[in-house]
């Protein structure tokens, strides 16, 4: 598990310019070490501290909304995953127990704490690469949010029931085997948010994301199948609904959303 935690790349990377010849997702690789070996990189305390940044004015009231490490002045909201989440807390009575796996220092906990702070009990856990969860841990953590290294650590703790991946999976360099290791778990949903598919979806493609935001340049990414992807849950669970999330024109791939719910 830890050579998956620290290949995960923070969901930081929702904000990307309009497909020109700079940034977007390009190229066709045979493997991800080939893409690895092609990408410039990126600075992950750069980001860190950017987002950490950021986020404390949110939670000390500073600032509305965070989103990439950028203050905003109103909350944008993915409405389809809000209703996912109270979806899943109105089947459970009024508690929600979200395992936000790559959830950075919570962004997505601030983003719906409006709505969060309704219910009757609601546990928010992070597992992110070490260096976020020691500032989460020191900066963030209350008695709804909290931090851990592992989805082991985290389920022995606190048992959450719902899985939440948003943005995470294409940046991971073996993402079916975090699957196969986070399905043997039983979640009773799953929430997938800003997934990336191929549009030719004649397979799962590793290709390089040129990205314009401070620390970045470029990094590995997958643009998935989606008929490969979506196989590996059907075993289990059922597709509750999917949704379009609308994103600039590309030639390449397109963004769904998910809700899972087990058989």
């Amino acid at each position: 598990m830890k050579y998956l935690i620290k290949s995960l790349i923070p969901p930081i990377l929702l904000n990307i310019l309009k497909n020109n010849n700079k940034y977007g997702w390009k190229g066709n690789y045979s493997n991800w070490e080939e893409a690895r070996n092609d990408a410039i990189g990126y600075d992950t305390d750069e980001i860190l501290q950017a987002v950490k940044k950021s986020l404390l004015k949110v939670k000390n009231g500073e600032a509305i909304y965070e989103r990439d490490s950028v203050i905003f002045d109103k909350i944008q909201y993915s409405w389809q995953l809000l209703a996912g989440l109270m979806f899943c807390s109105s089947k459970m009575g009024g508690t929600l127990k979200v395992l936000d796996f790559g959830g950075s220092l919570g962004s997505s906990y601030y983003q719906n704490k409006k709505f969060l702070d309704t219910l009757e009990n609601v546990s928010w856990n992070i597992v992110e690469q070490k260096n976020f969860v020691d500032i989460g841990r020191l900066e963030f953590q209350d008695d709804k949010l909290k931090f851990y290294y592992s989805i082991s650590d985290c389920i022995k703790n606190q048992n959450p029931n719902v899985l939440l991946l948003s943005s995470v999976l294409q940046y991971i360099e073996n993402p079916y085997k975090l699957l196969d290791e986070i399905l043997e778990y039983d979640f009773d949903f799953i929430l997938l948010d800003r997934m990336i598919f191929s549009k030719e979806n004649k397979g799962d493609m590793i290709t390089i994301q040129n990205v314009n935001l401070k620390g970045y340049s470029s990094i590995p990414s997958w643009l998935f199948s989606e008929d490969k992807l979506l196989s590996y849950f059907y075993n289990k669970y059922h597709l509750l609904e999917d949704y379009d999330i609308p994103n600039e024109e590309n030639n390449q791939k397109y963004e769904k959303g998910l809700i899972w719910i087990k058989k």
